[in-house]
């Protein structure tokens, strides 16, 4: 792919980016401050992600019972023995 191509398909993608928000409307100033907060709260979602869903994946497993805990490839497998 060439350089060209390349910088018209993110010209394109920009352009969709601009009609699909509605911030084409907006002074550049403006632009700006939505793009920021936009861009601050994308990070955000995605720290949070990186933080928080590790560790309710990891309760979800011990409340089903399969430990977390990794040998090798193979997950250890907790079996509950019940007896009566």
């Amino acid at each position: 792919m060439d350089m060209k191509n390349m910088r018209e398909n993110m010209g394109w993608l920009y352009y969709q980016y601009l009609l699909i928000t509605g911030i084409y409307v907006l002074e550049p100033w403006e632009q700006s401050i939505f793009n920021t907060l936009l861009f601050t709260m994308v990070a955000m979602v995605i720290y949070t992600s990186y933080v928080f869903v590790p560790i309710h994946v990891r309760l979800a497993l011990e409340f089903c019972m399969i430990s977390p805990i990794t040998y090798g490839h193979f997950f250890a497998i907790n079996v509950l023995v019940i007896t009566g």
